[in-house]
């Protein structure tokens, strides 16, 4: 490795956790980890808000404090407040507690997340109107081909994003993973805008590891949650969890 690294971004679901069990062995790697690099959490989540994540974290066990957590909804709400959007939003409802105070009347945007009581026909034929009809932006808060749960693979929200994409004939703007403005943000919320000296750790090869390389960042990819045989030929730094990963740049294997 050319470059000690300062920075390690850490995604949540699926490198940490998945839903309400942690990765064996994470609380304590985490803690080790930090005393030799500053951390972030990264997440897509967008299931639910900032404040029922960080509760899930701290009754998994982790000694995390909620402003360490930067999530793609909060880069959402950025853009929708600079760009003066008013969503049509396809959310979970337990996630819209992070865009209290933002108008709706009138939408001039669709606001996709993953919302799977949503994605009816509903809500995506008026989401396609919206865009169709009255040129509504299409903000997809990330597209994520699938995520994992305790039963097993679900299909995220980057299947329809990318069907409203197709029938309306437009492109979506993502603010989450693996957009390099999301990663970008993260690390200057820690004062480091140096990508050379960070790591992303993450279980999605396209969206936390290869969007992290592409960034300029190092990745390491962990075999846990949503994590399938044959991701590990895509990159180059892959560790068996999260615990594995800690030891890797602890011992400047990165």
């Amino acid at each position: 490795m050319s470059r000690k690294i300062k920075t390690a971004l850490i995604d949540l679901s699926g490198t940490l956790h998945i839903e309400d069990l942690a990765i064996p062995g994470a609380q304590a790697a985490l803690e080790k980890l930090r005393k030799h690099v500053a951390v972030k959490f990264v997440t897509n989540t967008t299931k639910e808000s900032k404040n029922l994540l960080h509760q899930r974290l701290r009754d998994c066990g982790f000694a995390i404090e909620k402003d360490e957590i930067f999530t793609s909804l909060s880069a959402a709400r950025d853009l929708i407040t600079k760009q003066q959007y008013r969503p049509f939003f396809i959310l979970d409802d337990k996630a819209m507690e992070d865009f209290e105070g933002i108008p709706t009347e009138d939408p001039n945007a669709v606001v996709l997340g993953l919302a799977p009581e949503k994605f009816t026909e509903e809500y995506m034929n008026r989401a396609f109107r919206l865009i169709k009809e009255k040129n509504a932006a299409l903000i997809a808060i990330h597209k994520a081909k699938y995520y994992q749960k305790k039963d097993g693979l679900h299909v995220g929200p980057g299947f329809y994003a990318a069907g409203l994409e197709a029938v309306a004939n437009v492109e979506a703007k993502v603010v989450g993973k693996p957009n390099k403005l999301f990663f970008q943000m993260a690390l200057e919320s820690l004062g480091n805008v140096d990508f050379s000296s960070a790591v992303m750790i993450g279980d999605d090869v396209d969206d936390d590891v290869i969007g992290a390389i592409s960034a300029g960042m190092h990745g390491i990819l962990v075999k846990t949650g949503k994590f399938r045989s044959g991701d590990e030929r895509k990159v180059q730094n892959v560790a068996e969890s999260f615990v594995e990963a800690v030891d890797m740049i602890i011992e400047n294997k990165v």
